[in-house]
């Protein structure tokens, strides 16, 4: 009486990678197909395999956008928002005040969005709401 033996690891690994590669699988579409063919391994070994691969979770793979076109893409919508502060003279001497600016990147066009002695929470989520009437 003959025994079949079974793959070794390697070759069901090298399945996994292929399969991934080829199909675009996601690691329970692999793990089935692998069943199928007589084959058990987890999920987790699935995706352990394709991680010591180099190959990303499936809905990553090919959907990568890079920060170049990411930012070509969204140039016209981009802003950027920041503090600097300004000494100014008060009855009771030099006092510090924090000026909240945003900056749209595509046009350059800064609005200062609010003057205070003292950012707190309160102070920001009021700076938010007025500058966001219909969020």
């Amino acid at each position: 009486m003959s025994q079949v033996l079974q793959p070794t690891m390697r070759e069901i690994a090298n399945l996994a990678v292929r399969m991934a590669r080829e199909n675009s699988w996601g690691y329970s579409r692999i793990q089935g197909a692998l069943e199928n063919l007589g084959h058990r391994a987890g999920r987790t070994t699935i995706a352990s395999i394709l991680k010591d691969n180099g190959i990303e979770p499936a809905p990553e793979r090919g959907k990568r956008v890079t920060w170049s076109q990411f930012l070509k893409a969204h140039w016209s919508v981009l802003a950027a928002a920041d503090f600097f502060t300004v000494e100014v003279w008060g009855p009771r001497g030099l006092g510090t005040f924090y000026v909240f600016f945003v900056i749209e990147l595509a046009t350059r066009r800064v609005e200062i969005a609010g003057i205070t002695p003292g950012p707190n929470e309160a102070w920001m989520m009021q700076v938010g709401r007025i500058h966001t009437p219909n969020a």
